[in-house]
């Protein structure tokens, strides 16, 4: 029987994402960091993860189960006046959202440079505003009214996608500036070879 080896740099990667999770969770608990709850980790937690976690199944499997474990703890406290079943109603679209940064993150953040990490969060913005929004207008049977509540709903997420994107750079700084410099401090935290 084979024991299952242990990865220091698989282990302070999630805990990064953990830690981030954590302080989304705490700010939609307390008042003193309420406004905080707008400046939402989620897609520094995709891009992170696509950009760090090696192979094709844990870049996406650890940011998404932190998302999905903060999401029910939300769901069945402070946001249970939205609940539709076990999460909120369409749901489905903002983890389809969440899967498509991360393959951004993969895709964009080969090289971790200040460019790629800023193409890559502008990109998650645009996604995340474009993509999260749409299983509210699937609910219309009228092709034409359906397009107009996209477009309505486009329209009127853009100040809340100011301050995705907001969040986005300024996670995204602490996450990805605390991780290189761990790496730097820590070599055996650096990607030696290649995981699947």
């Amino acid at each position: 029987m084979s024991m299952l080896k242990f990865n220091p740099r698989n282990a302070v990667l999630l805990l990064i994402i953990l830690i981030v999770a954590i302080l989304r969770l705490a700010t939609n608990y307390t008042t003193e960091l309420g406004p905080l709850a707008v400046f939402t980790p989620i897609g520094t937690m995709a891009l992170f993860g696509g950009a760090y976690f090696s192979g094709y199944i844990k870049p996406f499997a650890f940011p998404l189960l932190t998302l999905f474990i903060s999401d029910v703890v939300l769901s069945f406290t402070v946001l249970s006046p939205f609940r539709s079943g076990l999460l909120y109603h369409g749901w489905y679209w903002t983890y389809a959202a969440f899967a498509l940064m991360t393959i951004a993150g993969k895709l964009i953040i080969k090289d971790i440079t200040v460019k790629n990490i800023a193409i890559a969060t502008i990109t998650v913005a645009l996604i995340h505003w474009l993509v999260s929004d749409i299983g509210g207008c699937l609910q219309e049977k009228n092709t034409s009214a359906m397009l107009t509540v996209y477009g309505q709903r486009l329209i009127t997420a853009i100040p809340y996608e100011l301050k995705f994107l907001a969040a986005t750079v300024i996670y995204g700084a602490l996450m990805f500036g605390s991780f290189e410099w761990m790496q730097k401090k820590y070599p055996q935290l650096s990607l030696s070879e290649p995981e699947f």
